[in-house]
């Protein structure tokens, strides 16, 4: 069984009904937490977080924005980069096509993190028809004032409250969620591979090619050299942030969840 509830746009609250407001739009089934008919039909064509906005873009945090901006051009230097040596004959052609796509789907993996939504409850969440059963109370939102789901936390950066909230990462502007997530461990896993292949062929041409050929271009040579280290430090944070959305994969313990229970000695 369904349940389905109109919104009258005409509706008032008289003495006929009691002065009661009406329920919110909803089409609600058994053994559902909701099914979100309101943010697939926005009030306007607009950017933000809130509910009536159209495109999802978290533009109230200037920090998050100028890291997530710092990560398409470190992108882009690299991808110049490479791409310098291959024009210079630094390295074969096919391995500056290879890299420049890495880069390309890392960046548009970065893309679709950043401006989706990364699971954000309605206002029109309501628990499921066990956990009415089970439990007389929910948990409420002391921000937003509505039911939150279990397992989702409020994000005081995007102001709302998010399904499955892993963490707010500032390099995406955005949170990591239930809908977004597949696209996080993407970039993640573009960038790990960029760093690691770019250093492969930057340590052969030091280490084991004494020809000619792998020599690199006098104007390239700085550029290479700042992007090794740019190289190292990217395999190593993104070493550690896979292992860490790994493990929160295995166990089903987000990172907010995870340190809570930390904190309490609960894990």
């Amino acid at each position: 069984q369904s349940e389905y509830l109109e919104y009258d746009y005409n509706y008032q609250p008289s003495r006929q009904n009691g002065g009661k407001t009406q329920p919110p739009p909803r089409i609600r089934s058994n053994g559902e937490h909701y099914i979100d008919t309101f943010n697939e039909q926005p009030w306007a064509f607009s950017f933000g977080t809130g509910e009536e906005k159209g495109i999802w873009m978290n533009s109230g945090d200037q920090a998050g924005s100028i890291m997530a901006s710092l990560v398409w051009l470190l992108m882009t230097y690299s991808a110049v980069t490479v791409t310098l040596l291959t024009v210079t004959e630094g390295i074969p052609p096919i391995l500056g096509m290879i890299y420049t796509f890495l880069c390309c789907m890392a960046l548009a993996s970065h893309a679709k993190t950043s401006l989706t939504d990364p699971g954000s409850v309605p206002r029109s969440a309501v628990p499921q028809e066990e956990q009415r059963r089970e439990s007389p109370s929910h948990s409420m939102c002391g921000q937003c004032q509505t039911f939150k789901p279990p397992m989702s936390h409020h994000c005081r950066i995007c102001n709302r409250c998010v399904s499955r909230m892993d963490h707010h990462c500032p390099w995406m502007n955005n949170c990591v969620g239930a809908a977004n997530l597949k696209h996080f461990i993407l970039f993640l896993l573009y960038t790990w591979t960029c760093a690691a292949y770019s250093l492969v062929i930057f340590g052969w041409n030091y280490f084991f090619c004494a020809d000619d050929d792998c020599t690199f271009h006098v104007l390239v040579i700085h550029l290479v050299r700042a992007m090794t280290f740019l190289c190292i430090g990217a395999f190593l944070f993104t070493s550690s942030m896979l292992m860490n959305v790994t493990y929160g994969l295995m166990t089903g313990i987000g990172t907010i969840d995870r340190l809570k229970k930390k904190a309490t000695n609960t894990m």
